[in-house]
């Protein structure tokens, strides 16, 4: 009977604790949206907009074009894609560095002593502050704004990946010296799956990095396109709507990033693996 009775109330936990965060989660959401929408309307004030307004902008802005073109418009084209571009460009380039570089400090302990101070130094260098060697060594145009992106979005991938590395068990390690696996054996089945959650981990920070620096990038002389370089133009020219239209945008943007990210995270490494081995 107590079995039974086990097996008849066991179900219903997984869907009140999935079901409630997530209607929680998006209720707060609506109920903001919404008493921004009153608030602003009842204000009639030009520096906050209702929301329901800055959408329609939006989508008048950058997705009323045709069907065969996804819906963007010639000014989507020229302001979305270029930003998307730089961004994809950087996060590449910063994952496959901070991966390969990040997987070989961490497996040599002479490497990780030697390097790690230099890579907390690095880390902690604003990129703001790099911005004219990046000037110097690579002048205005696309090539320095994805320098700066990469820069500064390599190191929590680095890091990460490092540490990811070293907490690989010792006692699988010597089970595959037992059995002879090669080096690149061991390195796709033991230590790869060992830091799959903290390379993630890093690639998670690393790509809300790229969208920060992707928009500080096209904020700088020299741009002429980009969601940034839309942000500046519509502020000298004092269009708030545009203004508030692109933050949403960029908001919109991160949220279905991470999402996506989120999404071959759980997929490659399973839901809840990384706050199992952390604890």
């Amino acid at each position: 009977m107590t079995r039974g009775s086990a097996r008849i109330s066991a179900p219903p936990e997984p869907r009140r604790v999935t079901a409630v965060p997530f209607l929680l989660r998006w209720s707060v959401l609506l109920v903001a949206v919404a008493c921004w929408e009153l608030a602003a309307r009842a204000q009639g004030s030009v520096y906050f907009p209702p929301p329901l307004r800055i959408a329609r902008h939006a989508r008048d802005l950058w997705f009323s074009g045709p069907v065969g073109h996804l819906f963007l418009t010639p000014a989507a084209v020229d302001t979305i894609l270029p930003s998307l571009g730089r961004m994809a460009a950087g996060f590449a380039l910063a994952a496959v560095a901070g991966v390969t570089v990040g997987i070989l400090v961490g497996r040599s302990r002479r490497a990780y002593a030697l390097c790690n101070p230099v890579l907390q130094f690095a880390r902690a260098v604003p990129p703001p502050a790099l911005v004219p060697v990046f000037v110097v060594v690579f002048d205005f145009g696309t090539p320095m704004q994805v320098a700066s992106i990469v820069f500064s979005a390599v190191w929590p991938v680095l890091i990460n990946s490092a540490e990811g590395a070293r907490a690989t068990d010792p006692l699988r390690l010597q089970v595959a010296a037992v059995l002879r696996l090669t080096a690149p054996e061991r390195l796709w089945f033991l230590i790869l799956p060992s830091a799959l959650p903290r390379i993630f981990a890093g690639l998670r920070l690393s790509l809300s990095l790229c969208l920060i620096l992707m928009v500080f990038s096209e904020l700088l002389p020299g741009s002429d396109n980009g969601i940034g370089f839309a942000l500046t133009d519509a502020q000298t020219r004092s269009d708030l709507l545009t203004v508030w239209a692109a933050l949403l945008l960029l908001g919109a943007l991160g949220y279905l990033l991470n999402t996506g990210l989120l999404a071959v995270e759980k997929r490659l490494v399973g839901p809840g693996s990384y706050a199992g081995r952390a604890a």
